[in-house]
């Protein structure tokens, strides 16, 4: 899927509260930025799926695990695991679709848009609108 793609990010571990990076105006999936924010999921619950058709996703992970899935709508599915030991950021180009489930018991997520949100930009489906075995 050209436009979906994992980067490692840094993490620095720290006795005191560890440091996670997310995103420099230098990195690789950054098409600028206009708003960032957290979301969480409880533990087994699915949120998705969801199409932007202008915004860039960019989530990472920093507490719990999140399973990602991204799909074209055409029956082509990717599946990505992201937590804090497999710390990597997660690019989505506008046009797929996303869901998302939380793994652990407390599940966070920072992303990074290059567009602020506008609620007419994207489209919302019933996850049963799609064959994926969760």
């Amino acid at each position: 899927m050209q436009g979906v793609f994992l980067t490692k990010e840094k993490q620095i571990l720290n006795p005191k509260g560890d440091i996670f990076h997310i995103m420099k105006k230098s990195s690789k999936g950054f098409s600028g930025f206009e708003e960032a924010y957290f979301t969480t999921i409880l533990q087994n619950e699915i949120k998705g799926w969801k199409k932007h058709n202008e915004m860039t996703l960019n989530p990472a992970v920093p507490l719990g695990e999140v399973k990602f899935v991204v799909t074209d709508g055409k029956g082509n599915f990717k599946s990505f695991q992201l937590s804090p030991e497999n710390y990597y950021r997660l690019t989505v180009a506008p046009k797929y679709w996303v869901a998302f489930q939380g793994l652990a018991p407390q599940n966070l997520i920072v992303n990074i848009a290059n567009l602020e949100h506008n609620p007419s930009e994207a489209e919302n489906i019933n996850l049963n609108e799609f064959k994926y075995e969760w």
